[in-house]
This record gives C-alpha cells, sequence and structure tokens, in this order.
C-alpha cells in the first residue's frame, strides 16, 4: 500500500495526540464529510458557514478511518470510537502538514496568481506537464487559505511536478501562502480590476499580486504579463525582492514567450508562439484569445521546471473548458439544438469582455440568436456603477443583440443600452431563470456570466433540467 502520509507522520508533523489505534496510514484527505473516501483522513475544521465537528460521524459513516479533530471539541463528539488525532486547532495543523509536505517534496513548484485566468491556466499547466512526469495540481478553485494547505497536503512524497493555484481579495493574503508552497516559478496571468472595491486603484491590486515573488525559492523566476500596463510596476516589485530570473509572456514584440499569431473559432484555437527564438505551431483545446495568451505563461513554465515541450505543447490540444468557465453544451431543444456557454463561475470587468468576445466569436444556427445572460459583478465598491455601465459599449461593439440580466449592479447596463437591444431585466437570479429557460430558441447561443454570489449556476443546471443532451448525428456520425 501506497500512503499518502503515516499517521506517525502526521502526528509528528502537526504536533497532535494520537487518540485510539490509529491507522498505518491514510490514502487521502478530505474537509468534506459527503465526499470523504474509505481510507481517508477527515479534518474537521470549523469554517464561517459549518463546524466540521458536526459532521464527524458523517465522515465515519463514509469510511474516514482517521479524523483530526479540536481538543476542545471531544466532549462533543460522544461516543465516537474512531481513531483520532488531537490538536489544538485544525485548520492550523492542516497548515503544519501542508508545510511538512512542502519539506518533504523534490517536485518542481509552479504557483499562479492574477486577477484572471488563475484556474484555466492552473488547469492547462497541468495537462502541459503531464507527458514529463507525475503532476500534483489543486482540484476547482482551492486558492485560499484552507485550500492552498489542503492542496499541500495531499501532495504525494513522489510527486514530480507541482501547480498550485494562490488568490486573494485583500492584501496580505498571497504572502502567508505562497510562502507555504515555496515555488521554483510564479506566474501572474494579469492585473485587472477584480475585486476592486477592497483597492484604490489597480496598482494596489498589482501590489498584493506581487507578494506571490516573496515566496519564490532562490534563484527561481518570475513569469509577467508583458501586455499588462502593471507590467513595469511588477517588473520594479519582483526586482525588489531579490528575484533576479524575470521572464515575460504576451503579444508584445519583446515577450520571451510570444504569441505571434492567432486563429480562433468556437471550440479551439491555432497559435503560432515565440519560444526561444523558435516559432512553433500549438493548437489549443479551448476557444478564445485569454486563453491563447496565457497558454504562452504555460509554456514558459513548462520550460523553466524542464519539462519535455514537445510533450506539452501536443498537451495542450486536449484542453477541455473548465466548468463554469468557458464550458460548452449542445442541448436539444425542439427540431434542432442551442448552444450554452457556461461562464457562471466569476466575473470581474477583463472576464467579462473575454466571455463576451466567445459569444461574438460563436455562431448561431439559422434563425438564432446571440444570448448575453449576466449578473452583476461583485466587489466592485465605488466603481461598479462606471464598470457595469462600460459593458453596453463592449456588448454593442461585439454585435450582441439580446441582453438578459439580474441583480441590482445589472440595472446600470440595463439603463445604458440603447432601445436597439433586446434587453430584459429582471430583479432577481430566480426571476431570470424562469425567463431563460422559455425563451430560448432552436439555433440561440446562450452565454451566461456573472459573480458567483449571484447563484447563476441555477441558470445552467435549469437549462441542463430543461433540455437534453443534443446527438449531433452530422458531427458525430
Amino acid at each position: 500500500m501506497s500512503w499518502l502520509w503515516t499517521s506517525q507522520d502526521m502526528v509528528a508533523a502537526m504536533g497532535g495526540r494520537p487518540f485510539g489505534q490509529l491507522p498505518t496510514g491514510i490514502t487521502g484527505i478530505s474537509i468534506d464529510s459527503r465526499s470523504v473516501g474509505a481510507g481517508e483522513a477527515f479534518f474537521a475544521i470549523k469554517g464561517d458557514r459549518v463546524d466540521g465537528h458536526d459532521f464527524a460521524s458523517l465522515a465515519v459513516a463514509n469510511g474516514a478511518s482517521l479524523i483530526v479533530v479540536s481538543e476542545a471539541k471531544i466532549p462533543a463528539l460522544g461516543r465516537l470510537t474512531v481513531p483520532m488525532i488531537v490538536v489544538e486547532d485544525v485548520l492550523a495543523a492542516l497548515v503544519k502538514l501542508g508545510i511538512a509536505s512542502r519539506e518533504r517534496s523534490l517536485a518542481r513548484i509552479v504557483a499562479i496568481t492574477g486577477s484572471v485566468g488563475k484556474t484555466t491556466t492552473k488547469e492547462m499547466l497541468r495537462n502541459a506537464l503531464s507527458p514529463s512526469g507525475q503532476v500534483h495540481a489543486a482540484v476547482a478553485s482551492f486558492n485560499n487559505h484552507w485550500g492552498v494547505p489542503l492542496t499541500l497536503a495531499r501532495m504525494r512524497a513522489e510527486t514530480e511536478f507541482g501547480v498550485f493555484e494562490i488568490g486573494m481579495n485583500h492584501a496580505d493574503e498571497i504572502r502567508p501562502l505562497v510562502k507555504m508552497v515555496r515555488p521554483h516559478v510564479a506566474v501572474i496571468t494579469t492585473i485587472a480590476a477584480a475585486h476592486l472595491g477592497h483597492f484604490k486603484n489597480l496598482e494596489e491590486i498589482a501590489a498584493a499580486k506581487a507578494e506571490i515573488f516573496e515566496g519564490l525559492e532562490p534563484g527561481g523566476a518570475a513569469i509577467l504579463n508583458r501586455d499588462n500596463a502593471q507590467f513595469g510596476f511588477l517588473e520594479e516589485r519582483a526586482q525588489e525582492v531579490g528575484v533576479e530570473r524575470i521572464y515575460t509572456f504576451g503579444q508584445h514584440a519583446k515577450a520571451d514567450f510570444r504569441l505571434a499569431d492567432y486563429e480562433g473559432n468556437a471550440t479551439g484555437s491555432v497559435v503560432w508562439a515565440v519560444l526561444g527564438g523558435e516559432t512553433v505551431e500549438v493548437q489549443i483545446g479551448a476557444p478564445g484569445r485569454h486563453i491563447a495568451e496565457n497558454a504562452m505563461a504555460v509554456l514558459g513554465a513548462a520550460s523553466l521546471v524542464g519539462a519535455h515541450m514537445e510533450g506539452a505543447i501536443a498537451a495542450l490540444a486536449g484542453l477541455k473548458a473548465v466548468k463554469g468557465r468557458g464550458e460548452r453544451h449542445l442541448l436539444g431543444i425542439g427540431e434542432g439544438h442551442l448552444t450554452l456557454i457556461d461562464e457562471s463561475y466569476n466575473a470581474n470587468p477583463a472576464s467579462m469582455r473575454a466571455a463576451i468576445a466567445l459569444l461574438a466569436a460563436t455562431e448561431p444556427e439559422i434563425s438564432g440568436r446571440r444570448i448575453a445572460v449576466l449578473g452583476d459583478m461583485l466587489e466592485m465598491g465605488t466603481f461598479s456603477p462606471q464598470l457595469h455601465e462600460e459593458l453596453a459599449g463592449v456588448l454593442l461593439a461585439a454585435g450582441i443583440e439580446h441582453v438578459w440580466m439580474a441583480g441590482a449592479e445589472m440595472a446600470a447596463l440595463r439603463d445604458a443600452l440603447p432601445d436597439s437591444v433586446d434587453s430584459q431585466y429582471r430583479e432577481t437570479t430566480a426571476e431570470l431563470v424562469d425567463f431563460v429557460v422559455q425563451s430560448v430558441q432552436p439555433g440561440d447561443v446562450v452565454m451566461v456570466k456573472s459573480s458567483l454570489g449571484l447563484g447563476f449556476g441555477k441558470i445552467i443546471a435549469a437549462l441542463l433540467d430543461n433540455y437534453p443532451p443534443f446527438a449531433d448525428t452530422e458531427r458525430n456520425p
């Protein structure tokens, strides 16, 4: 049996107290009692909404062979006889285990941050590194104060490449996380107006993202977006903390990993990349110029950690859009079908522009419409009315004539759109769900985009519930 951790090593790393007859080792780690697997350890973390200790018995029923619990909660656990490691604070213990995982690892580590594109870039890099060895990367968007240590603690000792996503919505959040991860390469995808309500301007956002440089291993490298307006600021910040190896990506003539040409369609793209002075053709399995641009950072990171580059380039052809970030569904409706583009995970002005461009690049069937279903961009602060209003120009320039909206902030866009646009507005997501399901037609292309807090995943779910997958016999004989 190949253990993720032996119980003895866990106790030592976390400074915990063993309770009961501990198993020899564990096969995995979970913080969700519903999805914990047989032979795994369940960490009873106390979150903002729920306390994992309340679900310890469910975790055991689902197969957990070991639980990590707080000393103060022992009396409340009643008659549970499952083996335990008792600690003062469960999240702090997980952090200690994550740090121990990094200390034992010989993997080459890449950390990714940025205002837009972190998760998709992480998935691209996971794909690109896979032909070169065993890759460990975060699931979903595990990029915060519990997601990063959890991802670290789950990294097996024999991992050869590690890919970590690090997020933030306030200053001083990236710094402690990157010092756990200790990457050999740090990537900043871009700086844009995300979480702007917590910052005065884009430079403050850039300063917060630049905290990632502080955790780089000695001799480590930074990869920066040469096309971004904050490039000069980020380069200076990297130099200030002693980063000597600074590389760039983008369309800029001086970019080290350069996007020389781009041909995109609704399902992917072909790009010509200049890497180390050599021009190569790269096929990318997910659509969008923004994805092609970040693919240059991916190929740059792959080269810096010693990956097999032919394999990395070939792997990008198999890339698929991530759920909530461009995933596509072809759904049967009436005698035809509609195309659903799921961009429901999150939204800020930069990602809105990218999603609208994806919609514009997707041809509807005969008599079909391009429909943008949009919800509020949250955490924009005092900039919110202006930023929502400015989307009107983006939509008009892209030729989008049908815009269906919900959310208090989207009222600014509603008021800015001309009468020539089919503008539908509902105050709540629930009201918009019903309207969208009843109003879509055969041939339509429907793109759904909002911040996560709006719950636009309900629109996606309702469309998937009401319209079956379309069997395209002409395209798939």
